[in-house]
């Protein structure tokens, strides 16, 4: 039985826009992530998915909450022990276009994280390292020269996914990292982080919208809406057996390839646009766009709860 490298307790984000609105990015979510586990997160665009993973990492404070890596809050951490704790937890950027510095080289953005960790001796050993990373994630050595503009996005990509693994993490975040790509290169780059993941032994966060593709690589799924966690179960019972209405109309739009069941398949489509997270509705958050809602679910906010063996809900009719 592997251990919990990430356990999130009450995690909360909030910005405050001025003028008393305080955006409730991330809302009081909790979870655990195993040793070698991928753990996928699904929702709308601003449901809090992104925000919710860069908190995690400590690259936004947290407003409440807690993340603990291998037992350690790393909120209570400073200094020296945070840049040691910087190695074992990385991110893998949405934008490979945005994330990659124009005027660097290749060899210059993959070995800055071996300058700043101390991790090589020589520039020898810096340029091999350089170019191991490079094969690991498959380009070629001699791509190291070059500049970021020279590369396809998928390219690009794969140069993110290099300097996350320079120094050497466990914990990485895959914040959409197939969103902004051609559909042919999205299938290769999961396949990569599959077969590094089997390689090397990490531990995912992966967020993303497709939820064909979050089936494919996660081994549980989170469901998030409006700041908050609804649903989170094993992959293949949370697809085959949804508790959460969000979930099951989400669900509802993964278009099946046979004609006769996609056209014989119950679409349930949500009434209503998304509510602010400025002023979210009182109670349950969904329930403006909810076809089970009911007086309670205006009233009293439902708790997340574990509704069968590994399979947490917050619905008052899970």
């Amino acid at each position: 039985m592997s251990h919990s490298l990430i356990e999130v307790d009450n995690l909360k984000k909030y910005f405050n826009l001025g003028k008393g609105n305080i955006l409730k990015a991330v809302n009081d979510i909790s979870f655990s992530i195993q040793e070698g586990e991928t753990l996928g997160v699904v929702g709308e665009s601003g449901c809090g998915k992104s925000t919710a993973g860069r908190t995690v990492l400590r690259l936004y404070e947290p407003t409440a909450g807690q993340v603990r890596f291998n037992g350690t809050n790393i909120y209570s951490l400073n200094g020296a022990k945070m840049k040691a704790l910087r190695r074992e937890m990385q991110m893998i950027f949405q934008d490979p276009y945005a994330s990659l510095n124009p005027r660097m080289t290749v060899t210059d953005i993959i070995g800055e994280a071996l300058d700043v960790h101390h991790l090589v001796g020589s520039k020898a050993e810096r340029k091999k390292r350089v170019e191991d990373l490079l094969d690991m994630v498959g380009l070629n050595p001699d791509h190291a020269t070059r500049y970021p503009h020279e590369f396809s996005g998928g390219q690009r990509q794969r140069i993110g996914i290099a300097r996350a693994l320079a120094v050497e993490p466990k914990f990485i975040i895959c914040d959409e990292p197939i969103s902004a790509l051609d559909v042919s290169i999205q299938a290769q780059v999961v396949n990569l982080l599959q077969e590094l993941q089997d390689r090397l032994g990490l531990t995912y966060l992966f967020i993303a919208h497709d939820l064909s593709m979050v089936k494919h690589i996660s081994d549980r799924v989170a469901v998030m809406y409006l700041g908050k966690m609804v649903e989170l179960a094993d992959s293949a019972e949370l697809y085959d057996n949804p508790l959460h209405p969000y979930t099951k109309a989400l669900l509802s739009a993964i278009p099946i390839p046979d004609p006769e069941v996609e056209a014989s398949k119950e679409r349930i489509v949500l009434s209503g646009d998304l509510p602010s997270p400025i002023n979210p509705p009182s109670g349950c958050h969904f329930r403006t766009r909810c076809p089970m809602a009911t007086e309670k679910c205006a009233q009293v906010e439902p708790e997340f709860v574990e509704v069968k063996k590994g399979h947490w809900a917050a619905c008052h009719y899970a």
